[in-house]
């Protein structure tokens, strides 16, 4: 039987368990977080969206996501 190795990351301020080979993109995508509507911010620096592919998620990142809401 195979294990998986995961790892814990902090995702908008709750502890979460990931695979130790998750990309920032399959993070989203597990999620269902729709791209156009959120600002991502990884150990306090905002993620330039064109990056996110390439960002391989560390133990112990911080990972806040923020919807924009329309209002008036």
């Amino acid at each position: 039987m195979k294990k998986i190795n995961k790892i814990k990351i902090r995702l908008n301020g709750k502890i979460v368990n990931i695979s130790n080979k998750i990309t920032l993109i399959d993070l989203i995508k597990k999620f269902k977080v729709p791209l156009n509507k959120v600002a991502i911010e990884l150990n306090h620096t905002i993620v330039n969206k064109r990056e996110i592919k390439k960002i391989k998620l560390k133990k112990n990142d911080k990972v806040e996501i923020v919807h924009f809401i329309g209002g008036g």
